[in-house]
């Protein structure tokens, strides 16, 4: 019995320790100039983001905990959480899951391959062009953990199809997995279904009053950051990474014998297609009208109707914890916003700002978006964006540059297998090691950070 207590203990010991930060920091007296209410939020996020480093308990209790404490400290009532809880944005997330769960049953995967591999043909720099472009440009729409999951068995057949031997694609395995790990994350910054980050961000400048952002508008600010960064995340990959073979001629070859067995396109393959290109025409131009997340649920529910998908397979197969993450996410920034922690926060910041120099512009940019890298390394990127969000918009400047720089800042997780679902989903394969990540992670790290630079002082003209 006590070695069980011990091993308890010892499992769960940062959730303990999260217990034991917030019970004495509960005790303490708030800092001056900060409310009540608002040094208790400050609390829940503390021990929040202990809970999601460190991860002793799953992180949909982490969600219930940042909703539930919320009343039990005395900071909102309950009918209000609750509002803070269920929002559009939850719908979008909700819907864009089950968008996901839809096309990826019916084999759609397999049907993109054979285009891949089409377009770029055998040699091995123009098949990394591919995945990087093509994985971008899909995880704009449908979301990068969905997009790696869809193209990494893709990048596996030409892999195994090259050698089965480890050492004869020592090189080419981590250049191919990483192109879509890598292109993935990169092309989730293009459009508002490409990241939950960006509809938290998008849901903070109408909270705050700042902004209203539609699809398009979006795309406008960032695309043209994404089709900058494709080439220059080949050219990092290539030379990080110099495969053993130039030509994939005998891969290509039996990636397409095997694509090709499977036949032509059926008549529900046509149907898929159709009703998620309606969705997005419905994300471009009705968005504005009616929210990006009741258009999600408008689509899964033609998904339903016309038999496309079952609700057993939606219910199996949509991640509920992550919804309900997200959630958390947004009510617990409302609440930073509502009982002022975040403008405290935000003026605590800038006061250390001014020690070290009067013209806080360019550091007041460079510290957010440092801040917002670093941690989307080691949180999830909408906790990240949940969290830093609110104290960005209120460190002064122009909050579309601050709002879109730091969201955008939030995709750079390219450090550490646990960084990303991507990341994640690659190091699965056996074929990438920890030390790759940094090995190719800090150059596309520098290269963002110094993109996004240049791009925010081009959005000052837009």
């Amino acid at each position: 019995m006590l070695r069980n207590i011990i091993f308890w203990i010892t499992q769960k010991r940062w959730f303990l320790l999260s217990i034991l930060i917030g019970s004495i920091l509960y005790f303490l007296e708030s800092p001056e100039g900060l409310s009540i209410e608002g040094y208790r939020t400050l609390i829940i996020v503390i021990m929040a983001i202990i809970l999601i480093i460190f991860e002793p308990i799953p992180l949909p209790g982490v969600a219930l905990m940042m909703l539930f404490l919320q009343v039990l400290l005395g900071i909102d009532e309950p009918n209000d959480v609750a509002k803070s809880f269920m929002s559009d944005a939850v719908f979008f997330i909700m819907g864009s899951l089950m968008l996901a769960v839809s096309i990826v049953s019916q084999g759609l995967d397999s049907r993109l391959a054979l285009g891949i591999i089409r377009l770029t043909g055998n040699k091995t720099w123009c098949i990394v062009l591919g995945f990087v472009s093509i994985s971008a440009f899909l995880s704009s729409f449908i979301g990068e953990h969905t997009v790696t999951a869809m193209m990494m068995p893709v990048g596996l057949t030409l892999i195994y199809n090259t050698s089965k031997d480890r050492a004869i694609t020592k090189n080419l395995a981590p250049l191919i997995l990483f192109s879509i790990a890598y292109g993935s994350a990169m092309g989730s910054i293009g459009t508002p279904s490409g990241g939950g980050r960006n509809v938290i961000m998008m849901e903070y400048w109408q909270e705050f009053g700042l902004a209203n952002i539609t699809y398009l508008g979006w795309m406008r600010y960032s695309y043209p950051m994404l089709l900058l960064e494709i080439p220059l995340a080949v050219i990092i990959l290539w030379f990080t990474f110099r495969p053993e073979q130039k030509v994939l001629d005998s891969a290509v070859r039996k990636l397409k014998i095997q694509v090709a067995k499977k036949g032509a396109m059926t008549g529900q393959d046509m149907i898929t297609i159709i009703v998620f290109f309606l969705v997005f025409l419905g994300w471009v131009f009705l968005s504005h009208k009616i929210g990006l997340g009741i258009i999600a649920l408008m689509g899964v529910f033609l998904y339903l109707v016309l038999g496309l998908i079952r609700w057993s397979d939606l219910n199996r197969n949509t991640n509920w914890g992550v919804i309900l993450l997200f959630g958390a996410a947004v009510s617990i920034g409302i609440q930073m916003k509502e009982t002022g922690a975040a403008l405290w926060l935000a003026n605590s910041v800038m006061d250390a700002l001014k020690i070290i120099s009067e013209d806080i512009s360019v550091l007041r940019w460079v510290i957010s978006v440092l801040l917002t890298g670093t941690l989307t390394n080691l949180l999830s990127n909408s906790a990240t964006i949940a969290v830093i969000g609110p104290i960005v918009l209120n460190m002064g400047g122009d909050p579309i540059i601050m709002g879109f720089s730091t969201a955008i800042a939030s995709a750079f997780a390219y450090l550490t297998v646990v960084a990303s679902p991507t990341c994640m989903i690659i190091y699965s394969s056996g074929l990438v090691k920890q030390s790759d990540y940094m090995k190719a992670g800090w150059k596309m790290f520098i290269m963002s950070i110094i993109v996004l630079f240049i791009m925010s002082k081009i959005w000052t003209i837009y």
